[in-house]
């Protein structure tokens, strides 16, 4: 029993070290979400929205394909703005003191849970483009993570000058503990935060894009560039961008407001005829969700729609 005794104090002691960083930011401190709008060139419609120091939270009704069935689940996709670390690659707890080292970044999570059978799956990427994308035309990091009950996986991909360093761990003897490099290409997953900072900033025509995470992860796909067909078709109601990949049997169709802020208001995601995911957006909110996290705060996911 004295064995035991010994082994678990330090333990103890060291959870409730690491207790007062649990969360979002630092708790007890001033750091939040919000990066200096005097450092960016955008008007003061862009500027309002994004910098007032909360996420924009989306609720989707996902359906998600998953070994050849039709899933029903739940996605969110949270916007958010951030002062990132150039050269860690992390968000800053400092920024007012990081000098040239802040970028602001518009960071997406895109979360989709969903059910296979008896055991459930939850899914998550994130990307970090910075907002000034004519200085910084590459988003700066993304990373994907899968959990069900066979195991997990974890990729991510580091901008490094003009190559993507990627690690990759997985439970499948073949996808775990790799590390490689990956030429200059835009990734599939900035398409959506592009969209939210500046449509016009997507090029058009035939470009190479890194495809999605989720896909690669669920297709059990090489990541690598691929060649794609990007182009827009726009109403008075709807903007879509379209993108058809050339050499495998990929299209991706996000469709959104053609005013800002330029919310993301469904997708279909195809394997050949096939769909592989779609959503359909159910509610929006705006809030500081990082200070939500009690108990009495459960009534804000009803209001998301979510279970």
């Amino acid at each position: 029993m004295e064995h035991h005794k010994n082994t678990l104090t330090p333990i103890l002691l060291f959870a409730f070290a690491i207790a007062p960083l649990v969360g979002c930011h630092l708790i007890g401190t001033s750091f939040g979400q919000k990066v200096l709008v005097t450092q960016q060139n955008f008007g003061d419609e862009f500027a309002d929205y994004w910098y007032k120091g909360e996420a924009e939270l989306n609720s989707y009704q996902l359906m998600q394909s998953r070994y050849g069935e039709p899933r029903d689940g739940k996605s969110v996709l949270v916007f958010v703005t951030e002062d990132f670390s150039k050269s860690k690659q992390v968000k800053l707890d400092h920024p007012d003191v990081a000098g040239k080292d802040k970028v602001p970044v518009m960071k997406l999570n895109n979360i989709r849970k969903f059910n296979t059978g008896i055991y459930d799956y939850s899914m998550m990427e994130s990307v970090f483009t910075p907002v000034d994308v004519e200085k910084y035309p590459h988003s700066l990091k993304s990373t994907t993570t899968s959990q069900e009950w066979c195991g997990h996986s974890f990729t991510q991909l580091n901008l490094k000058g003009k190559d993507y360093q990627v690690s990759g761990y997985s439970y499948f003897q073949e996808e775990g503990d790799v590390h490689f490099k990956l030429g200059e290409a835009m990734l599939e997953d900035e398409l959506w935060t592009r969209i939210r900072i500046r449509p016009q900033s997507i090029p058009q025509g035939e470009v190479a894009l890194i495809p999605s995470g989720f896909y690669n992860r669920l297709l059990h796909q090489p990541l690598q560039p691929r060649r794609a067909r990007v182009r827009f078709e726009n109403t008075e109601t709807v903007a879509r961008l379209i993108v058809e990949y050339l050499h495998i049997d990929r299209t991706l169709t996000i469709e959104f407001e053609p005013q800002f802020p330029h919310r993301i208001l469904n997708w279909t995601e195809q394997n050949g005829k096939e769909i592989l995911s779609a959503g359909r957006l159910l509610k929006t909110l705006k809030t500081a969700y990082w200070r939500h996290h009690g108990n009495e705060d459960a009534y804000l996911r009803d209001l998301l729609m979510l279970d």
